[in-house]
C-alpha cells in the first residue's frame, strides 16, 4: 500500500522527464516605425590652399575639375548650402539661413530655388557638336605612394579604342557617398550660392555657434557647430624633394580633426600624347569618387581597405614612373573631416512609438590643395592659412565654366573630367 503513492511520484517525474520540452516562442523585437523627415539641410563646408605664384594655373584647372577640388586656384574657404523639403511652398518658395556673427557675412544667407531644373548633361551622339574632336593618345593609370617601380602598372586605357566603343574595364573602388538634397529628389529645394547673391566667404569666417534655417516649405531648422565641425586648416606643405630613386616625395603637416587623407596626379606626356593619372590608392583605382567629403565612418572603411591614407600619415612620394612619364604632374590633394549630424527629434527610446523625423541636418568638411610636383615647391604659397592670404575671389563651384572642345590638348587645358563624361556618357 505505501508503494503506490511513490510509484505514481515516479511515474510522474519520469513522465515529465519524458516529455518534449515545450519551449514558450521568443519574443520578436518590435521594430521601431521610423518617417522620414519632411526637410533635409546639407552645409558642405571647405578649405582650400591657393595656387598663388605657382605656374601651371590652367593644368591645375583640369586636375581639379577631374578630381573634384573646391574653389578657385586662389585658395580660401567655400559653403554649398542645400536644403530639400518634402513639403510645396505657401506662394513664391523663401528660405534662408540664419548664421552666426562669426561668419562675418551678415545676417542671413539666401536659399534660391532655381526657377526650372538644370540642363541635363549631353550624351555624346548625334546630335554631338559638328567641331567635336575624340581624343587621341592614351591614358596611363598609376597608383600607390613609394619609390620603388610596382608591378602591374600602368593600366593602359587606349582613347582610340574607346572612341570606337571597346570600353575596357575600369579601376574604380566603390564608394558609398549619401545623396544630398536636390531640384529633382525634393518636392520644394533650395540652394546658396545662387544668382541672388555672390557672398564670398571670408577667410576668417567661422560655422561655429547657433544656426537657423526658416522658409515657407519647411519646418524650422536649428542646429549648433561646434569645433570639430567648423572649417578645416588648409594643408601645409614642406617643399617638394626628390626621393631616391627619383619619385617626388610630398610631405605636408597633420590637419586637425582630418579622419584621412587621399592624393591625385594628373600630368601629360605631350610627344605621345599619353595623359597620366595616379592617386595614393594602394589598390589600382582612378580616384573619381575619393577627391570629395565623405563620411567618417566611408573614410574608415577606405583606410582599411588601403585605399585611403590614415590622419596619422603626413608623407606619400609619387612614383619614379610617373615623374618620368608626365611633363610636371600637378597633385591634388584630400583631407576629410569630421560630420555634424543632427535629426529632430531624437529617435524615441521606446521602440513602440514612431519616429516620426521632422529634419536632418548635415554638415561635413573637408579641405585640400593643389600644388606643381616639382623640387622645391609647397612651401612657399601652400603653407599659410587662409586667414594669412586673405579673402578668396575665385569662382564657386557652381558658377565654374564647363570644358571646352574636348580635345586632348584642351583637356590639360580646362578639365579632362568632360572628355572622359563625353567619352562614356557620363
Amino acid at each position: 500500500m505505501r508503494l503506490r503513492p511513490l510509484a505514481a511520484a515516479c511515474s510522474t517525474a519520469l513522465c515529465a522527464a519524458l516529455a518534449p520540452a515545450v519551449t514558450p516562442a521568443l519574443a520578436q523585437p518590435i521594430q521601431q516605425k521610423v518617417t522620414p523627415p519632411i526637410a533635409v539641410y546639407w552645409v558642405s563646408a571647405e578649405t582650400q590652399g591657393g595656387m598663388a605664384g605657382l605656374p601651371g594655373g590652367r593644368a591645375a584647372g583640369a586636375l581639379g575639375s577631374l578630381f573634384g577640388a573646391g574653389p578657385g586656384l586662389q585658395g580660401g574657404r567655400t559653403m554649398l548650402l542645400q536644403l530639400g523639403s518634402a513639403q510645396g511652398a505657401s506662394g513664391e518658395p523663401r528660405a534662408a539661413h540664419e548664421i552666426p556673427a562669426g561668419m562675418n557675412m551678415g545676417p542671413s544667407l539666401p536659399l534660391l530655388t532655381p526657377r526650372q531644373a538644370p540642363r541635363e548633361q549631353r550624351e555624346l551622339g548625334e546630335d554631338a557638336p559638328e567641331n567635336f574632336e575624340r581624343p587621341k593618345g592614351r591614358m596611363l593609370i598609376y597608383w600607390g605612394c613609394g619609390d620603388a617601380p610596382r608591378a602591374g602598372q600602368p593600366i593602359v586605357l587606349d582613347f582610340a579604342k574607346i572612341a570606337a566603343g571597346q570600353i575596357p574595364k575600369f579601376p574604380t573602388v566603390r564608394v558609398s557617398v549619401p545623396r544630398a538634397p536636390s531640384f529633382s529628389r525634393n518636392k520644394t529645394y533650395g540652394d546658396w550660392p545662387n544668382t541672388e547673391t555672390r557672398t564670398q566667404v571670408p577667410a576668417n569666417a567661422s560655422l561655429l555657434g547657433d544656426h537657423m534655417v526658416k522658409g515657407n516649405y519647411s519646418p524650422d531648422i536649428r542646429f549648433t557647430v561646434a569645433d570639430r565641425t567648423d572649417f578645416m586648416q588648409a594643408p601645409a606643405f614642406q617643399p617638394v624633394r626628390r626621393a631616391p630613386g627619383g619619385g617626388m616625395t610630398v610631405q605636408w603637416q597633420a590637419i586637425p580633426n582630418a579622419t584621412g587623407y587621399f592624393m591625385a596626379a594628373m600630368g601629360q606626356n605631350r610627344a605621345n600624347q599619353d595623359l597620366i593619372i595616379w592617386t595614393s590608392s594602394e589598390i589600382a583605382d582612378m580616384g573619381w569618387a575619393l577627391s570629395t567629403w565623405l563620411p567618417p565612418s566611408e573614410v574608415a572603411r577606405l583606410i582599411k581597405d588601403r585605399v585611403v591614407m590614415a590622419p596619422a600619415t603626413t608623407e606619400c612620394t609619387v612614383p619614379p614612373d610617373v615623374v618620368k612619364q608626365a611633363e610636371t604632374p600637378m597633385v591634388t590633394f584630400t583631407g576629410y573631416g569630421d560630420e555634424l549630424n543632427v535629426v529632430h527629434p531624437p529617435r524615441p527610446t521606446d521602440s513602440k512609438v514612431t519616429w516620426e523625423q521632422i529634419y536632418a541636418v548635415k554638415v561635413r568638411q573637408r579641405t585640400g590643395a593643389m600644388l606643381m610636383l616639382s623640387e622645391g615647391q609647397g612651401s612657399s604659397s601652400l603653407g599659410r592659412s587662409p586667414a594669412d592670404e586673405g579673402s578668396t575671389g575665385g569662382e564657386s563651384s557652381q558658377t565654374q565654366r564647363p570644358a571646352a572642345t574636348p580635345t586632348l590638348q584642351d583637356a590639360i587645358k580646362e578639365g579632362v573630367g568632360g572628355v572622359l563624361r563625353g567619352l562614356f556618357g557620363r
